[in-house]
């Protein structure tokens, strides 16, 4: 979760939560002794961090349409794809992209494993490094579209198989064992597939401007249950 500074490059983004996040896991300062330290206030991004920023900015986000798909492990039994934002339980501009996207893959994909969620669904965080890069891509880059996933694997499932992996740190974010490893990289396959898919075909499954608000609508009603509350931004 750290580089050698012991800086969370998840948790190291110039982004401040609109709510109070858990503690510590929501990000920290306290010291890099700790997970999900978030480095030291007011310095630049660790070379990590910036050095992806800059990939995005030079080389992705000038073009029509960009999936990213970053994968995790460590969170619940059941694997996730999240999505922003993170800071705050606002919907993102571009969620009508996300849910054009995902009833492709619901129609594709009927009996897949995965929950479709956004990450504030769960809980809040400082510093997430994609809700930085989708803010920076909807202010430079207007009409030019980033839709980041989080693939979260269940590692709580390996952790029941095994509970020995509670005594390592590496076991408790990853299987330990050789054929369960290969075993949960096969598994997401075909959603790396589809996604590559996706991305190539975009022009074929991403609405005109006349069915977005439409496609809004619906994913807020899917992932956006209560109507969203408007707080003030705490820097």
């Amino acid at each position: 979760r750290a580089n050698p500074e012991g800086v969370d490059l998840m948790r190291n983004a110039p982004v401040e939560a609109r709510e109070a996040p858990p503690f510590l896991v929501g990000g920290q300062r306290l010291s890099a002794k700790l997970p999900w330290y978030r480095g030291p206030a007011d310095q630049p991004m660790q070379p990590e961090s910036q050095a992806l920023c800059d990939l995005m900015f030079h080389e992705v986000l000038h073009r029509p349409l960009t999936i990213a798909i970053d994968c995790h492990s460590g969170f619940g039994i059941q694997d996730r794809l999240w999505f922003p934002y993170a800071h705050t339980r606002q919907p993102m501009p571009q969620l009508w992209a996300l849910h054009a996207l995902h009833r492709i893959f619901q129609q594709t994909h009927a009996h897949h494993p995965y929950i479709f969620e956004p990450q504030s669904t769960q809980y809040l965080t400082h510093g997430d490094l994609w809700d930085h890069l989708c803010l920076q891509a909807l202010a430079h880059h207007p009409g030019r579209w980033l839709l980041p996933l989080t693939l979260e694997m269940g590692s709580w499932l390996w952790v029941k198989k095994n509970p020995r992996q509670l005594f390592s740190r590496h076991g408790i974010f990853n299987p330990l064992m050789a054929h369960r490893q290969q075993r949960v990289l096969r598994r997401h396959l075909g959603l790396l597939d589809f996604m590559t898919r996706a991305a190539a075909s975009h022009a074929r499954w991403l609405p005109n401007e006349e069915d977005r608000a439409l496609h809004q609508r619906q994913a807020v009603a899917r992932w956006y249950t209560e109507a969203p509350r408007h707080t003030p931004h705490r820097g």
